[in-house]
C-alpha cells in the first residue's frame, strides 16, 4: 500500500471509484441522519458510522493515495513524512470500517438470537460507546505504521515517496507486530462475521420451523406469518452488508495469509514477489470497492431509504431547475 500502483486499469478504476464512493456515502449519512427510514436507533448509528469510515477510506486511500499518486506523483502528498502519515491514516480508516462492521453484525446477532441480553446490550448508550471506542483503538493499533516507511530518494534534503524498510521483514519485533496486526485485521473480523452470520442463520431457521409447527396446530397452514415476514425483512440488511464484506474481502484475506506464510518481500525484484504484489493490489481494489457498496445495498433492500432518496433527489432537482428560471 505504500507505493501507488501503475497501469491503465488502476488509472481508470480509482478515479471512478472515488467519484462514486464520496457522494454515495454522503447521501447515506444525510438521509439516515434524518431518521425517516424506519430503522432502529442502533442500526442507524452503526450504519452512519460505517458510512463515515467508508468515506474516510475513499478520501484517504482511493483519492489522496491512489488517484493523486497516479496522476500527481510529485505532489506534496509524496513527501515521505506526509506519505507515511497518509499510509497510517488509511490503515486506521480501514480498521475502523472493518471493526464497525463486526460490531454491527454482533449487535444484530444479539438482537435476533439473545433476547435476554438484547435488553441490556442493544441500546443507544452501548452503541455510542462502541462506536466511540473503535477509532481510537484503530489509531493505537496502526500508529506504528508511520515508522515502517523510508524515502525512495532525497532531493535537496527533501525525502520523496514511501517504501517499506527492509528491516520490517527481518526484525523479529516488526515481524511479530505485522503478524498481530494481520490477525486483528483482517483475519479475526473475517472469522467473526462469518461465525455470527452462521449462528444467526441457524437460530432463524430453528425459530421459523418452531413457529410453523405451532401455527399449523391453530390456523390455516397457507396463512402468512407477519412475525416471520418482519424478521426476514429485518435481517436482509444484515446479511447484505456482511455478505458483501465477506465476498469483497475474501481475496485480500487469502492474500494476506499467503504473503505472511510465504514470507513474500516486495522490495525484491523477483517475478514471485511481483506477482504477489499484483494479486494483493487486486485485493485492495475489491476491499476499497466495498467502501462504496453499502449505499447501493441500502437502496436495494430498504424501501423507505429508496423513498427518501427519491424525495431528496426530486427536491435537489427542483432547486437546480429554479436557478435557471428567469
Amino acid at each position: 500500500m505504500h507505493a501507488s500502483p501503475n497501469g491503465l486499469v488502476f488509472a481508470i478504476y480509482y478515479p471512478i471509484l472515488g467519484a462514486m464512493g464520496v457522494p454515495a456515502n454522503l447521501v447515506v449519512i444525510v438521509i439516515l441522519a434524518r431518521r425517516r427510514c424506519g430503522l432502529s436507533e442502533c442500526i442507524i448509528y452503526y450504519v452512519i458510522s460505517m458510512a463515515v469510515t467508508d468515506l474516510l477510506v475513499i478520501i484517504t486511500a482511493v483519492i489522496l493515495h491512489r488517484t493523486f499518486g497516479i496522476y500527481f506523483p510529485f505532489s506534496f502528498l509524496s513527501i515521505t513524512p506526509v506519505c507515511s502519515l497518509l499510509v497510517a491514516t488509511i490503515y486506521v480508516a480501514l480498521d475502523s470500517s472493518v471493526w464497525l462492521t463486526v460490531a454491527f453484525t454482533f449487535d444484530r446477532f444479539i438482537a435476533i438470537c439473545c433476547q435476554k441480553l438484547k435488553i441490556k446490550y442493544c441500546t443507544k448508550k452501548t452503541t455510542v460507546q462502541i462506536i466511540g471506542i473503535v477509532p481510537p483503538l484503530a489509531c493505537v493499533k496502526n500508529i506504528f505504521m508511520y515508522f515502517i516507511c523510508e524515502p525512495v530518494y532525497t532531493v535537496e534534503n527533501v525525502p520523496w515517496f514511501c517504501r517499506t524498510k527492509p528491516i520490517f521483514y527481518t526484525s523479529p519485533a516488526w515481524t511479530a507486530y505485522d503478524w498481530i496486526r494481520s490477525i486483528l485485521t483482517p483475519c479475526l473480523p473475517f472469522i467473526l462475521i462469518s461465525l455470527f452470520n452462521a449462528l444467526t442463520v441457524r437460530h432463524i431457521l430453528a425459530s421459523n420451523t418452531t413457529r410453523r409447527k405451532l401455527r399449523t396446530q391453530s390456523i390455516v397452514e397457507n396463512q402468512s406469518d407477519p412475525e416471520v415476514e418482519k424478521r426476514q425483512k429485518s435481517i436482509v440488511l444484515l446479511f447484505a452488508i456482511s455478505g458483501s464484506f465477506i465476498v469483497l474481502n475474501m481475496l485480500y484475506f487469502v492474500t494476506i495469509l499467503y504473503v505472511r506464510i510465504a514470507d513474500v518481500r516486495y522490495f525484491s525484484d523477483s517475478v514471485f514477489s511481483q506477482t504477489a504484489f499484483n494479486i494483493e493490489e487486486i485485493g485492495y481494489m475489491l476491499q476499497f470497492f466495498s467502501s462504496c457498496t453499502n449505499p447501493f445495498i441500502y437502496a436495494g433492500t430498504q424501501s423507505k431509504f429508496r423513498f427518501e432518496l427519491k424525495r431528496e433527489a426530486s427536491y435537489q432537482l427542483s432547486r437546480f431547475v429554479k436557478l435557471f428560471k428567469f
